[in-house]
């Protein structure tokens, strides 16, 4: 067996794992770069690149979950004569072609509005809706816990990640035929790992057995707090701002899974009369159409993302809030009149593009708002340059003092912390081999660390285009 890591090497996005075993092959993930937005470094290099990457011979591709860090690259697969199935969740199935439409579209915009250097047009979208469409026919959905065997050598298993909805740790039975005898390795691909208890979905699976296990590290480094601190911390927040202060509070979320868990938060918290929460907008129709898939998988949510959905869906009047869907582009500009009194959540959650970056311009340099972060800032954005304490920043040409307070919401990560990563490989078996990935270098190594000093593990840190014959 060969483990080719092309992606979430030395880094938190761009999942691709290339698996070559006797007689087949295979991708696990096939998502975009994002982060750094200038340089040599830059996402839009990284994705060209691995856009013009030949992969060969494809039996087909397994799919952890649809952030676009993993599903992102896919249409790269409906524009050639080869055109491999995608396993996947079912609400997976249901939300990639969401996703994907979405980034086309915002590829094409770029294209068509944006310039380069000497004034030249900048690159054209690496594909669009019809590419996007075309691969929608790919997908192939299928329940969790129930084996599927995409090749006579080679059964899978989904199991529920905790992540977002529709998100699953992948078990791969990989028989390879010998002369004299048949070996079969079991490869655990984790995706994307979420705390013991999300908001939103249901709880994840433990890990039972591994003898390849292929482990993420986006918090590899630290812990999250704990919900009870978290919510402590957000009612303080929404006081402060809201009605201390008198301003607008501007949450940066990404339009898949953070926007539900944090409006599910908030229906919670003002249910139980801890918040008082005036107007709530979400402002992004990508959103929009993530929550209807979302909450169309019942069967995939908690008990409270229910009740929030069944109240929402049955009489909206009824919840501790109003609660509005922005449409059109006026409908966003409307909010940027509002002085007062707002919480506006809006994409993308890094602040690299979308409706966010206009709501900033108008809150930043406002003493009386703050901007409240809710999950991870990949190092080169925006986001990440305003957590990390910027003055100023650059948004349309002006440069925007930082005048606002500045908040992160620790616990509301979609992704296991320390302790809680730990705790999930603890219950399998010791492995043969664990590789340390989607993580930054600081976040791996410790990781690795830890899994050698507490269970005995040896772990290897893959850097990008690293092959590993087991």
């Amino acid at each position: 067996m060969q483990l080719t890591f092309f992606g979430a090497a030395g880094e938190v996005t761009g999942s691709c794992l290339l698996v070559k075993a006797a007689g087949v092959r295979f991708l696990v993930d096939c998502g975009l770069f994002q982060g750094a937005s200038r340089g040599p470094d830059s996402a839009a290099l990284k994705n060209k690149a691995a856009w013009a990457r030949d992969l060969g011979r494809l039996d087909f591709v397994l799919l952890t979950h649809a952030h676009l860090d993993h599903c992102g690259l896919l249409p790269r697969l409906a524009v050639g004569p080869q055109r491999p199935p995608i396993y996947c969740t079912r609400p997976t199935a249901d939300l990639v072609p969401v996703m994907l439409r979405d980034s086309a579209h915002v590829q094409q915009r770029d294209a068509n509005g944006g310039r380069g250097r000497r004034g030249r047009p900048t690159d054209a979208p690496l594909y669009t809706r019809e590419d996007v469409d075309r691969l929608a026919l790919q997908l192939c959905g299928v329940p969790y816990d129930v084996a599927v065997q995409p090749h006579p050598d080679v059964t899978v298993t989904f199991r529920s990640a905790g992540h977002i909805v529709g998100a699953a740790f992948i078990e791969i039975a990989v028989r390879e035929r010998a002369p004299r005898r048949t070996v079969e390795r079991l490869l655990v691909v984790s995706g994307d790992i979420g705390e013991p208890s999300p908001l939103v979905v249901r709880a994840r699976t433990p890990l039972r057995a591994a003898d390849v296990l292929v482990l993420e590290s986006t918090y590899g480094d630290r812990n999250h707090r704990a919900l009870a601190a978290t919510e402590d911390e957000l009612v303080e927040v929404v006081d402060e701002v809201l009605h201390r202060r008198r301003g607008n509070l501007i949450v940066p979320a990404f339009a898949l899974g953070r926007a539900q868990e944090f409006l599910v938060l908030l229906y919670t918290l003002a249910r139980a009369g801890r918040l008082r929460v005036p107007l709530v907008f979400v402002d992004s129709p990508l959103a929009k159409q993530a929550a209807a898939v979302t909450f169309a998988h019942l069967d995939a949510l908690d008990a409270n993302a229910a009740a929030f959905h069944a109240a929402f869906t049955r009489k909206p009047s009824a919840l501790p809030f109003t609660l509005r869907y922005t449409e059109s582009v006026e409908d966003s500009m409307f909010l940027n009149s509002l002085r007062q009194g707002a919480v506006i959540i809006a994409a993308s959650g890094m602040c690299e593009a979308g409706r966010i970056r206009h709501h900033l311009r108008h809150n930043l340099g406002r003493s009386e708002c703050g901007v409240l972060f809710t999950g991870y800032q990949a190092a080169g954005t925006l986001g990440r340059k305003i957590v990390d304490g910027a003055r100023s920043v650059h948004l349309f040409g002006e440069t925007i003092a930082v005048r606002a307070s500045v908040h992160t919401l620790g616990g509301l990560s979609a992704h296991a912390g320390q302790d809680a990563l730990v705790e999930w490989v603890r219950g399998g078996r010791k492995p043969q081999h664990v590789f340390v990935v989607h993580g930054e270098p600081e976040a791996s190594h410790a990781l690795s660390a830890r899994l050698a000093r507490e269970l005995k593990w040896r772990s290897q840190i893959p850097q990008a285009g690293q092959t590993f014959t087991l």
